[in-house]
């Protein structure tokens, strides 16, 4: 499924996440990273701008909202997503499960 879609000058990148854990990255239709990862991977690409090669990576991540992505164009931030919460809110309910867990089990 389309993640998204982001402009660069002439240059259309496309940017597809699916549930199986495939990322894809296309631009102008011709796809310049696949990866498979569970917990996001970085692609690393190059766009054309002025007649020169420019290279580019997004990589994906969790976010406290779902899956984020993050663009730089020349080590330049282009789409930045938060990020934070996440990790604390996986922390907490991992705490908690394990308490709940004892709590039934240890002193039952």
């Amino acid at each position: 499924m389309k993640f998204t879609t982001v402009y660069i000058g002439e240059n259309k990148i496309e940017v597809f996440n699916t549930l199986l854990g495939i990322e894809k990255i296309k631009v102008n239709g011709e796809i310049v990273s696949r990866k498979f990862s569970i917990f996001g991977t970085e692609h690393n690409f190059t766009i054309k701008e002025n007649d020169e090669n420019v290279e580019c990576k997004i990589d994906f991540g969790f976010g406290f909202h779902g899956v984020v992505f993050n663009l730089y164009k020349d080590n330049k931030p282009i789409v930045e997503s938060p990020k934070n919460g996440c990790l604390l809110f996986i922390a907490i309910f991992l705490i908690a499960l394990t308490i709940g867990l004892m709590k039934d089990f240890v002193f039952n």
